[in-house]
């Protein structure tokens, strides 16, 4: 068109590259293409005509929240007769609808954050990460802090679940790596770990948290309760998170490790990479962060038990065996997430592994050395002990308790394996005592008790014959003459 300006309209087309008769009508009409389109009508008769303004606008109206899904059923039991391709068009109809007609839907505001101002706790479940470990699967969730600035982050192993202990150990085991406080720690409402609580244990829980926060200097906030993305700095991460172990997992090549403490430094070495990467903010955020305080402050709870003629004491529907010479007594123990420390007075008794209920049923943590030596008067006990397969210290023993008392009588069977328990005790052999029996259940032959003794037992020496000769007191009194000799 700007040629046509200075040419002939046969001359300007042939400039632009088109023919005369395309230049005439440009001239006529000079519209795009695009918009002499018409608008694409209905090629096909409305599979919902007849019940889109009868029926589901009414309920749609009445209900908004309603799903797809649920009104083509409700329109499948109405019309029989209606096709089952029908629900793509319903749910494309709806979507439209409510983008014009529906209720108005919920704005999430992004925040701006600020250097040294919000650190973030939370607790997630790792089920997905499948870790074993000693041949079980390790069912645990993860403790994670975030700043929210610099993403700088922190996991912790947690045995159990959400709780003041967890949270209390997992926050100042992060401030104290971290080397600084934030001003702010935020956390969500925390429901999930009181609210099998009575009001007054809330208000006590929710009391220690806040002289938790204080000992550090920081403002405890939460979120509102079911809206987790008030948290989307930590919630997020999350995912993220557990993906990077999840592929580091992968990697490594096997999902078992020997002992927990090998899996935890795993968990830090993962985080400890994912922190590198952010150097610059992590640097950034620290030089604005509180010093921390000159001590970190109780990170357990504190109780009381009293150990009964049973050996040990119950503690959250748990019963622990503890050294039998302090039954009788009161025990202040202190609890952690993966332990129990023990103490009789200010002295320390015992470090027992924490123990959790699993549904109605009680659980038992014992050790076989506590009561053994009891056990060697009583063997017949054995038999119907309450705790009895939690007594034996790993599967070769469990496994020789089944073959014995699959072969031999009661009496003969329980004879046998509280000698076994016995050995394992008074040689220090546990771990080689358990190879052995395995290789002997797996060749078919019950453990022979006897043998197994002279086995382990220690060997005697012959003591050694050492003759001494004392000089005679004569020879003292000659050197100390010769010495006084000398001094003069």
């Amino acid at each position: 068109m700007k040629l046509r300006r200075k040419y002939s309209r046969a001359t300007a087309a042939a400039k632009a590259g088109f023919s005369t008769s395309t230049a005439r009508r440009l001239e006529k009409d000079a519209r795009l293409p695009s918009q002499k389109l018409q608008p694409r009508g209905r090629r096909r008769p409305d599979p919902l005509a007849g019940i889109w303004d009868d029926e589901i606008l009414p309920m749609l109206e009445a209900h908004p929240d309603l799903l797809p899904v649920t009104i083509f059923e409700e329109m499948l039991r109405r019309h029989p007769d209606l096709s089952e391709g029908v629900r793509r068009t319903l749910e494309r109809r709806m979507r439209g609808w409510k983008a014009f007609h529906g209720p108005e839907k919920e704005v999430i505001f992004r925040q701006v954050h600020i250097p040294g101002k919000q650190g973030l706790s939370d607790f997630t479940y790792t089920d997905c990460l499948e870790v074993v470990i000693t041949g079980k699967t390790l069912l645990h969730m993860l403790y994670h802090f975030r700043l929210a600035f610099s993403g700088w982050e922190y996991a912790q192993v947690v045995l159990g679940g959400e709780s003041f202990v967890a949270l209390s150990e997992g926050m100042q085991n992060a401030l104290w790596s971290l080397g600084g406080v934030p001003e702010e720690h935020r956390t969500d409402s925390l429901s999930a770990a009181y609210c099998n609580h009575d009001r007054d244990t809330r208000e006590d829980l929710t009391r220690r948290y806040e002289e938790l926060c204080a000992h550090y200097g920081m403002t405890p906030t939460r979120n509102n309760t079911g809206v987790a993305h008030e948290n989307g700095s930590i919630e997020g991460s999350h995912g993220h998170l557990k993906v990077a172990l999840d592929q580091a997992l992968i990697a490594r090549g096997s999902r078992t490790f020997d002992t927990l403490d090998a899996y935890r430094r795993f968990v830090d070495e993962v985080v400890g990479r994912r922190n590198a990467r952010r150097r610059k903010q992590v640097d950034l955020e620290r030089a604005a962060l509180k010093d921390l305080p000159k001590r970190r402050t109780a990170e357990y709870e504190d109780t009381t038990v009293f150990v009964t003629s049973s050996g040990g004491f119950f503690l959250k529907k748990v019963f622990y065996t503890v050294p039998s010479r302090v039954v009788g007594n009161t025990l202040r123990v202190r609890i952690y997430d993966d332990r129990l420390e023990c103490f009789l007075g200010s002295s320390h008794v015992a470090t027992l592994a924490r123990g959790r209920r699993k549904g109605d049923q009680r659980d038992y943590i014992i050790d076989y050395r506590h009561i053994i030596h009891s056990l060697k008067g009583k063997p017949n006990a054995l038999l119907n002990l309450v705790y009895r397969d939690a007594l034996f210290p790993r599967q070769a023993f469990r496994r020789a308790w089944e073959a014995l008392i699959a072969a031999e009588t009661p009496k003969q069977a329980c004879r046998v394996m509280v000698g076994l328990l016995a050995l394992a005790h008074e040689c220090a052999c546990e771990a080689e005592l358990a190879q052995i029996l395995d290789a002997e259940l797996d060749a078919g032959r019950l453990p022979d008790l006897a043998a197994l003794k002279r086995r382990f037992a220690p060997v005697d020496a012959p003591i050694p014959q050492i003759a001494v000769d004392l000089p005679p007191l004569s020879d003292y009194d000659a050197f100390s003459s010769a010495r006084k000799g000398e001094a003069a």
